[in-house]
């Protein structure tokens, strides 16, 4: 979904689809709509290629992720993980890895942290964070200031 001030909206990309079929040239489209001309032909060749599915809001999430770590690296950092019961750096050296790259895999696995997992048994005794979160639906519903008075300023300011 495009946020509140994006400038092609449904709305608007359904406007573009419009005056394109009413005949208005893509540079005034681009110019009523302030958005450019490049703007409005991808736009118009969404619709000409999907239709008016085309026109809907896409991810931006990429499609494929070329340099991740291959499944079979995963699978043998979790399974040292399980037998040596140690931290990233180890499991690295041991691995011919990067310290950050076995991070990166055991917290995407959701790994518990050492800290958090007996050291004879291996399973979890505590979570790291709890399960409540701070959060409002949009971004500044609740505002917190701490105020300190560090002076004597008499009313209406001092000399400083």
């Amino acid at each position: 979904m495009s946020h509140r001030n994006a400038r092609t909206t449904m709305h608007a990309r359904r406007l573009i689809i419009e005056r394109r079929h009413a005949g208005w040239p893509a540079a005034r489209i681009a110019e009523q709509l302030g958005i450019s001309r490049a703007t409005v032909h991808k736009w118009l060749r969404r619709f000409r290629e999907e239709g008016w599915a085309g026109l809907a809001d896409r991810s931006s999430r990429p499609h494929s992720t070329p340099t991740r770590t291959p499944a079979h690296v995963e699978a043998r950092i979790l399974a040292l993980r399980d037998t040596a019961r140690r931290g990233p750096v180890y499991l690295a050296g041991q691995l011919g890895l990067v310290a950050s790259t076995v991070g990166r895999v055991l917290r995407r696995h959701h790994v518990a942290p050492l800290a958090a997992i007996d050291p004879i048994t291996g399973q979890p005794v505590r979570r790291r964070y709890s399960g409540i979160r701070y959060e409002h639906r949009a971004p500044g519903d609740l505002l917190h200031i701490d105020v300190k008075k560090l002076g004597r300023v008499p009313d209406g300011g001092g000399w400083r």
